[in-house]
Formats: structure tokens, C-alpha cells, sequence
């Protein structure tokens, strides 16, 4: 089906997926980092490598200053991206992988099309039936015959997952709005804006950013994983359509949910299976 796609797409969905497996482990090692240490730690000091690595393409790359509105994109998606790391770091460290991931993915493929539709995107009707996927996926994801101990995790783990879904839904507009011309400046100006929302926020509560402890070495990696991803969404975004390049790079729950199991040794049940499946074909049918 790809060969029949121009090259500019096929180009997108490559780097949109790459972009995918990039998210899925990334997240996986914020989250592994977020157990052993606090969430305000993780995700300063994982934004401040991907802010180094945005730093130093863009020197290397000689790009000029982008305009005012561009810059602007950039804090939003700054602030967006920073609500849903938090969300999602919060949910994969304290509730079950396999329910936050998928629903954050479904909410966040959701949203951009939605969004991209409404100010000029025209997806494929299978589109469509991929959205509809979604309601009775996050249903199947989040249900099941459990103890309450954890039916009420696997609830709160979907909240976490819809709230994180939400935030990234919003980064991947919000940055996709950005021109050409302004090269990867805006993920240096969304980095800066994460980084001092959340240093303020541990001001005023008293946290410690101190940095260190077991899961140090898994911040450092998530922050590079999580900002070539960046890169190559933003490169897919404006290459191809942001509703295709949103939802393929939504599939980032399989080596989320796949590393989960190999390393927590999570169960995953028969019901969840069919959910997360779901999920993914969902997206999947909105990206063709």
C-alpha cells in the first residue's frame, strides 16, 4: 500500500513511525526513572538534554531566528507537552502500562485530527472508523474482572492516560503550526518553556531538583529518545498531513507496552489484549 503513496508521504509515515518507536521507549524509561526518583527531577533534567541536543542541531544546522509567532507555537507546545509528560509519567510509574499508554495514544491521535481537519486537513474515511475505534477500546482497556485494588488503578491509570493524551494531542498541533523557515527552533523554545514551568512549580512547593539517585542514567535516555522523536514528528508533520504523521506516531504504545512486560513482567488479560489491539488498528487505520 505504501508504494502507491507520492514519495513525500512515504517519507513522513517513516519518519512519523520512527518518531513512534523513539515515544514508546522513551516513555518507558521516564517512567522506569520516575519509580525510583521524583517526577519534578525527571522531567527538568530529561528536558534539559533535549534542549542541549535541539541547542546543538540547530547551531550545526546555522539556522536564523525565527518569527515572533513561531516562537510563540513553541511556548504553547512547551507548556502542552509539559502537562502530558507529567500525566503520563505519573500513570507509568504508579498504574498499569498497558491502560495509560494505549488511552494517552488513542486521546492524542484523536485531537490533532480532529484539530487538522478543522483547519484544512482531509483524511481518508478510514479515518473516521479508526476515531470510532477509540471509544470502545479505552472501554476494553480499562475493564476487566479485577480485585478493586486494581480496577481502581486501571481507571486512574485512564484518567492519567486521557489528561496525558490531551496534552500531547495539543504539543503535536501546537507545533505543527510552526513555519518551515523556522527550523528546530521551536522545540528549543517548547523545551525552555518546559523547563521553567516546572522549575517554578518546585520553587513555590518547596521540591528538590536535586539530581542523581538510581534511575539518573534512565532520565538522561529518555530525554534524548524523547527529543529526536520530537524532531522526527516535526520534520513528518511538515512534510506530510499532521493528522497522518499525529496518529502513526501514536503507536508508540507497542514498545511501551512490550517493554513493560518483558521488565515489570505486567500480565496483560485477554480483554486488555483485544483493547490495545483495537487501539492500535484505530490508529493505524487513521494513518492509511
Amino acid at each position: 500500500m505504501l508504494e502507491s503513496l507520492p514519495q513525500e508521504s512515504r517519507v513522513a509515515i517513516f519518519l512519523a513511525g520512527l518518531s513512534a518507536l523513539m515515544y514508546g521507549a522513551g516513555d518507558f524509561c521516564g517512567g522506569l526513572a520516575t519509580r525510583k526518583t521524583s517526577i519534578l527531577m525527571v522531567l527538568v533534567f530529561s528536558q534539559m538534554v533535549g534542549l542541549i541536543l535541539a541547542l546543538g542541531a540547530v547551531l550545526a544546522l546555522s539556522q536564523g531566528l525565527p518569527s515572533p509567532a513561531d516562537l510563540a507555537w513553541g511556548a504553547a507546545a512547551g507548556v502542552c507537552g509539559a502537562a502530558g509528560l507529567g500525566a503520563l509519567y505519573t500513570a507509568l510509574a504508579t498504574t498499569p502500562v498497558a491502560v495509560a499508554s494505549p488511552v494517552a495514544a488513542v486521546t492524542g491521535a484523536v485531537i490533532p485530527v480532529l484539530l487538522g481537519v478543522a483547519t484544512g486537513d482531509r483524511p481518508d474515511p478510514l479515518a473516521w472508523v479508526g476515531i470510532g475505534a477509540a471509544i470502545p477500546a479505552i472501554v476494553l482497556l480499562t475493564s476487566g474482572r479485577m480485585e478493586k485494588g486494581r480496577s481502581d488503578a486501571a481507571r486512574r491509570a485512564a484518567a492519567l492516560g486521557a489528561a496525558a493524551g490531551l496534552g500531547f494531542g495539543l504539543f503535536f498541533f501546537a507545533i505543527s503550526r510552526t513555519s518551515h523557515a523556522s527550523g528546530l527552533w521551536p522545540l528549543v523554545v517548547a523545551r525552555a518553556s518546559t523547563i521553567s514551568i516546572v522549575a517554578v512549580f518546585a520553587l513555590v512547593t518547596g521540591r528538590s531538583l536535586r539530581p542523581g539517585g538510581a534511575g539518573f542514567a534512565m532520565v538522561l535516555v529518555s530525554g534524548c529518545l524523547d527529543m529526536l522523536a520530537n524532531i522526527a514528528f516535526l520534520l513528518a508533520s511538515r512534510i506530510g498531513m499532521l493528522t497522518t504523521a499525529a496518529v502513526v506516531t501514536s503507536l508508540y504504545p507497542g514498545p511501551t507496552v512490550l517493554l513493560a512486560v518483558l521488565v515489570f513482567r505486567e500480565r496483560l488479560t485477554l480483554t486488555r489484549v483485544l483493547g490495545l489491539g483495537l487501539a492500535l488498528a484505530g490508529v493505524a487505520l487513521i494513518a492509511v
